[in-house]
């Protein structure tokens, strides 16, 4: 009864268009966002906000970014991981080397580095796809990993090949406590999702959906097949590398290059799957659901009286993983993020059947 769009009349092209076109849907947006910057700030503890709620914003914001080249292109890839490496470790010698740049240019900076690192291993993208693609990427992960081990000059010749990031001084304002580390963390978030959901809405977000239905079919109605594909990679590397950066100056502080080794990437995949392709809203509930599950099942066992040893739990966190993966390819490919669009449909035509 509360969901209903009786009664609201849109007259105009640009209402037609808005992301949110019904009134709930902007009172909704407006709570949770309201609840995000004013209520959790406020009233949660240290280690909600540094050991759940950072490295969910990061990892939703990385999620968006793998969600644009996957879910909206079509464009399998495997080297998410690779392209955050390559931001954190752009922005740490951009920060480096030269220290007169503002900390904000270093990781706009270090997200255009990613960007063209993307735009190099998509080229492959060009020939081949499906599986051949994904051990293509695959090969971007391998060549990072590689560089940062073995090449001392991306470590500032650390003996350890640890790396410390700078303070995080943003035009004078110093985010060094967890609420503060947190703010910054959402600003990003909600700028990503503001921008990548206007951008699947452009006319280069149409070409990528075209290009992902049917190739052939979007270059004979004059889509380039070249320009699209690379600028899926480019703006999804883009995205990575900044969340790379957050990843690594924000959540670690200090970190090695396995930070951001292939599990990350396939992490990253996981969320894209379980929360839904192809959807902003996917990327945020599928990065909720990898971060909040490893600690529910390190919890639950105690909740009902099992004593489990690490690496048990640790096993049994990997197959519940698959587990889903798979029943959410059988049951509901488009993830999560389908499900709950199902719920809204049921509530705008509930008492009737669906």
């Amino acid at each position: 009864m509360i969901y209903r769009e009786t009664g609201q009349f849109r007259t105009s092209y640009a209402e037609d268009q808005a992301i949110f076109r019904l009134r709930q849907d902007k009172i909704g947006i407006a709570v949770i966002l309201a609840i995000a910057w004013i209520g959790i700030p406020f009233f949660a503890d240290e280690y909600l906000l540094r050991a759940i709620l950072v490295p969910f914003l990061i990892l939703a914001i990385a999620a968006i970014g793998l969600n644009l080249l996957l879910g909206y292109c079509g464009q399998i890839s495997l080297g998410t991981g690779a392209f955050m490496a390559i931001g954190a470790y752009a922005a740490y010698n951009l920060a480096l080397r030269l220290p007169a740049l503002p900390l904000l240019l270093d990781f706009l900076l270090a997200g255009l580095i990613a960007a063209a690192v993307g735009v190099v291993f998509g080229l492959p993208s060009l020939r081949i796809k499906g599986l051949y693609l994904a051990v293509a990427t695959l090969a971007a992960q391998f060549f990072a990993d590689w560089a940062f081990l073995r090449l001392p000059w991306f470590t500032n010749y650390t003996p350890s090949g640890s790396v410390t990031a700078p303070p995080l001084d943003f035009f004078g304002w110093v985010a060094d406590t967890p609420r503060e580390k947190y703010f910054v963390c959402l600003a990003f978030a909600c700028l990503t999702a503001l921008l990548a959901k206007n951008l699947v809405r452009s006319r280069i977000g149409r070409s990528w959906m075209a290009i992902r239905d049917m190739d052939i079919a979007a270059e004979i109605i004059g889509i380039r097949p070249m320009t699209a594909k690379l600028s899926a990679f480019a703006v999804s590397s883009f995205v990575a590398g900044g969340a790379g950066v957050l990843w690594a100056f924000v959540h670690l502080g200090s970190w090695e290059p396995l930070a951001f080794s292939i599990d990350m990437s396939f992490r990253l995949l996981f969320m894209v799957i379980i929360g839904g392709m192809g959807s902003i809203l996917g990327s945020f509930l599928g990065a909720a659901f990898i971060t909040v599950l490893p600690i529910f099942l390190n919890q639950a066992p105690g909740l009902v009286g099992i004593q489990l040893s690490t690496a048990m739990v640790s096993h049994l966190e990997f197959m519940i993983f698959g587990s889903l993966i798979v029943l959410f390819l059988i049951w509901e490919p488009h993830g999560l993020a389908r499900l709950w669009q199902i719920g809204k449909e049921k509530m705008r035509l509930w008492p009737f059947p669906y």
